[in-house]
């Protein structure tokens, strides 16, 4: 089929447009928080983290390799974040939700937030963030645990 532009002339690059509407209804957009609302967590989950981590460290004396872990896992889960967004952008290959979950749970948690805040990626989906939370509150409960007298005597892992 052969399109012409406004004056009758052979039209060049034509793509088709998406309709604006489907069956006559029109498409719901999607309404995006304001920057103050998704980026209150982010204010204050990490500085409180922080807190703790400098509580437990005066009880119980982790090693330093610990808050290594933290920092390492955050800037990798950080970088994946940003190559996830990148991807997302350009439609190509993307990181699974699994690995993402993973990646918060192994300590990179600190990253994601950032990521989430930061990069705008993944922070309204609200069951990716109710999962986020979970392995958030897992893995700060567990480094807790394995910080702790008790734990140093079940899992010998300090």
């Amino acid at each position: 089929m052969r399109f012409n532009d406004t004056q009758g002339k052979p039209a060049r690059s034509v793509a088709p447009t998406r309709p604006a509407h489907v069956s006559g209804v029109a498409r719901p957009r999607r309404r995006r928080q304001p920057a103050t609302q998704r980026g209150t967590a982010t204010l204050f989950v990490i500085p409180l983290f922080l807190i703790l981590y400098a509580a437990v460290s005066m009880l119980w004396q982790p090693p330093l390799w610990m808050a290594g872990v933290y920092a390492g896992m955050s800037l990798l889960t950080f970088i994946v974040y940003a190559i996830d967004k990148s991807a997302a952008q350009t439609r190509s290959w993307r990181t699974s939700e699994a690995t993402l979950h993973s990646l918060a749970l192994a300590g990179g948690w600190p990253g994601a937030l950032l990521a989430q805040q930061w990069l705008r990626h993944k922070s309204a989906k609200q069951p990716f963030r109710a999962v986020f939370w979970v392995t958030v509150a897992i893995n700060v409960a567990g480094w807790v645990l394995i910080c702790s007298p008790y734990g140093r005597l079940q899992f010998g892992i300090i």
